[in-house]
């Protein structure tokens, strides 16, 4: 059984870790490369890991790397290095030991929910291994909300590839059209917005050019998926995007659960 005072802090951790979506407009979650498009024998990326109230300044917490993965040019893991955890950031390197396309993700789904006991309100977070025996089976009122949160960054050693770019098709992915490394000021560029493996039509995108604390507006687009979920950006200026888009409904994986899904990256858009 769980209290509610350390439901409440499972709450707030994962908040604080995961950034979700409930606090989107306020709190960003972001991963931040030094370089997306790189050449030579040896190249390295640092990537900066937050959760911000102005996109790419550390000024609230940073986000824990256990849920940080690299998917290399042929579909193979790759794996994070010089990995730390400080106040406000976390900070790790990826070597591109292979020529073309990365993935880097930050992946995450779990569940919540809210119920009564004995006439008392309680909360519980977890996973779903841990529901059967997570709430009483005389508990009332239940409801479940499955999270599924999605953070991507594409990083290209030489020229660009697409087999890390295939989506799993679970949850709400981005499956680009114009390769997300081949963005360039002045130019639009079309991508597609795929929840569990099929097109998502009506969603509402948003994108944020960084730097934002040093300009008196966000400079923020804001776009709809069109019926086969495409969405096209024309790229105002070069420098660092984040990109951002959610969804509420959709067949969630555990019986009468809501399910809501965000999903996030990072962009690099080059000079003309």
């Amino acid at each position: 059984m769980i209290s509610l005072r350390r439901g409440a802090l499972a709450a707030v951790s994962l908040v604080a870790l995961l950034a979700a979506p409930v606090a989107a407009n306020a709190h960003r979650q972001w991963l931040l490369p030094s370089a997306t498009v790189l050449s030579g024998n040896d190249p390295w990326i640092t990537f900066d890991a937050a959760v911000s109230n102005d996109l790419f300044y550390f000024d609230h917490v940073p986000m824990r790397l256990d849920g940080i993965a690299v998917v290399a040019p042929d579909g193979s893991k790759g794996e994070i290095k010089n990995g730390a955890t400080g106040k406000y950031r976390s900070t790790f390197d990826v070597q591109l030991d292979k020529p073309g396309t990365y993935k880097i993700t930050n992946v995450s789904d779990g569940l919540m929910a809210s119920y009564k006991l004995n006439g008392e309100a309680k909360r519980w977070r977890g996973n779903e291994a841990e529901l059967a025996t997570a709430i009483p089976k005389d508990a009332t009122e239940v409801k479940l909300t499955q999270s599924q949160r999605r953070l991507e960054v594409f990083a290209t050693r030489g020229g660009p590839t697409k087999e890390a770019l295939k989506i799993t098709g679970k949850g709400l992915e981005l499956e680009p059209v114009t390769h997300p490394n081949d963005l360039v000021a002045g130019e639009a560029a079309t991508f597609k917005l795929m929840l569990d493996g099929k097109p998502a039509p009506g969603v509402e995108v948003e994108v944020v050019p960084g730097g934002n604390r040093y300009r008196s507006g966000t400079g923020e687009m804001k776009l709809t998926t069109d019926a086969q979920g495409a969405f096209t950006v024309k790229w105002p200026n070069a420098g660092m995007y984040w990109l951002e888009a959610s969804v509420r409904g959709g067949k969630a994986s555990v019986p009468n659960a809501e399910r809501n899904a965000s999903y996030v990256t990072t962009l690099e858009v080059l000079p003309d």
